[in-house]
């Protein structure tokens, strides 16, 4: 097992594990649905990747197995993250038959390890039931906060 950094060249796998794990997080999608975000991936990819999105991946021989994001934020500084600089853990992902041997609990050190070298404040995430506790495991703590988590929704007809 080789664990890296993606890069471009890693352009398809990535897609492909981005979507499994679209369907296991939503579940069945339309065609159509997966069609305009595998083509939406590749320009993201292609504008981000090794800029502001870190991919930190697993192979086993040429196969990418497992994955995790690191989506990097520069904000206005306040007393909270001091420089702006921060980060967001998004798709952590292994296939399921590569589950349970460790690798998604190494993959997260070697991204905490980049993101302290990179002088980010902090690293965030959202985790669910299955990986909350990995995620505590590895020092992550629960967030709270005097702020109420809000979003508002554009209606996609507006914004193709």
């Amino acid at each position: 097992m080789v664990f890296e950094k993606a890069s471009l060249n890693d352009l398809s796998s990535l897609i492909e594990l981005r979507i499994a794990y679209l369907l296991e997080d939503y579940g069945e999608l339309p065609e159509a649905q997966i069609k305009q975000i595998t083509d939406n991936l590749s320009d993201y990819f292609q504008k981000h990747l090794n800029k502001d999105l870190l991919v930190f991946v697993c192979r086993d021989t040429d196969m990418i197995v497992s994955l995790c994001f690191l989506y990097i934020t520069e904000k206005p500084p306040n007393p909270s993250f001091i420089n702006g600089r921060t980060g967001t853990i998004l798709n952590v992902y292994t296939l399921p038959e590569y589950r349970k041997r460790g690798i998604a609990g190494r993959l997260i050190k070697m991204l905490l390890a980049e993101s302290e070298k990179i002088k980010l404040v902090f690293v965030e995430l959202k985790a669910t039931d299955s990986g909350y506790n990995l995620y505590k495991s590895l020092g992550f703590e629960d967030a709270i906060s005097k702020y109420h988590n809000m979003k508002y929704i554009i209606d996609p007809s507006d914004n193709p």
